[in-house]
């Protein structure tokens, strides 16, 4: 065996470098990110929410999908289910109770009240158990945790703009055959920023009612009949509760319900009616006050998520 290539190079010295300076590699400025969990009362945080901005379009994409997700009829069902209750309510509060309408027909009365409240119904039910529906996601990885329940209100806009159209198309055929004029004046314009304001609402009312999902689950159940009690303390929807000039009672309770003025104000809107101002305002600002009450909330207990869902 052949040992001269082993003693070719003589041992490096104790004061050697093994190197020159020169011929290191110089390490890349390494930067560090740590996420710790926020404590007390939490603003919304509006940059976060825009860096994420992607993943909340994917959840709110998959909300979509699986909602429709093997389903004979579709998106059409975001048409069907105000359509059954417009036949459902023009049957009972029509036909027997002989509610009035003005002089407007009223399928399409009552169809534009219920319009914006299926969104605000959906809304909430969607969001409320949105949380816990997202059990394996929160437990794995960071990202923002409102991102959740405004996915679920976020799938509920698509829902509303499918059956706008239902909407449209009634207005169009009680003008062409019915003969009844459709006044379509400049307060139409207001519809998109009172459907904001609804969202608003329903968005706050979602976003605590996850919160208290994940911590109770009593409110899986306290959900479905919240709405329902809703649906009948908004008389907005199916009448107008101001017209035989309600008692003072009456008015605080139909002002204190937010969605009550802006489901009047929106049809108002779309079908050339007068607009209730008063009550629009004052349901506006409950709305915000929702909105910021809610999100307030869910920021207060989001770290705990992780642990109790």
């Amino acid at each position: 065996m052949d040992t001269s290539a082993l003693i070719k190079q003589p041992p490096l010295s104790a004061t050697e470098p093994e190197s020159s300076p020169e011929a290191r590699p110089v390490p890349a400025e390494q930067h560090e990110t740590v996420i710790c969990p926020s404590k007390g009362w939490q603003l919304l945080n509006v940059r976060e929410l825009w860096r994420f901005r992607e993943l909340l379009y994917f959840l709110t994409w998959r909300d979509i999908k699986v909602r429709y997700k093997q389903t004979a009829l579709g998106a059409a069902w975001a048409v069907l289910q105000p359509a059954m209750m417009m036949v459902v309510f023009t049957v009972f509060f029509r036909g027997i109770a002989k509610v009035p309408a003005g002089n407007l027909p009223y399928p399409l009365y009552v169809f534009a009240g219920l319009l914006p409240w299926s969104f605000f119904a959906t809304s909430i039910a969607n969001a409320g158990n949105s949380v816990v529906g997202s059990e394996r996601l929160i437990t794995k990885i960071y990202f923002p945790r409102l991102a959740i329940p405004f996915a679920s209100v976020g799938a509920a806009i698509v829902d509303f703009c499918i059956a706008t159209t239902m909407l449209i198309g009634l207005m169009l055929y009680y003008a062409v055959f019915g003969g009844i004029p459709i006044n379509f004046t400049a307060e139409i314009l207001l519809a998109p920023l009172i459907f904001a304001l609804i969202v608003l609402a329903a968005t706050g009312v979602g976003t605590l009612m996850a919160a208290l999902n994940a911590a109770y689950r009593d409110f899986r159940y306290v959900i479905p009949f919240l709405v329902q009690l809703w649906l009948f303390a908004t008389p907005t929807v199916y009448m107008d509760p101001f017209q035989n000039n309600p008692g003072t009672r009456m008015q605080v309770v139909l002002w204190a319900n937010p969605v009550a003025g802006l489901i009047g104000a929106f049809r108002a809107a779309m079908l050339g009616l007068p607009v209730p101002w008063t009550h629009l305002f004052v349901s506006a600002f409950v709305s915000v006050m929702l909105f910021v009450a809610g999100c307030f909330y869910f920021r207060r207990v989001e770290d705990s998520f992780a642990d109790i869902i």
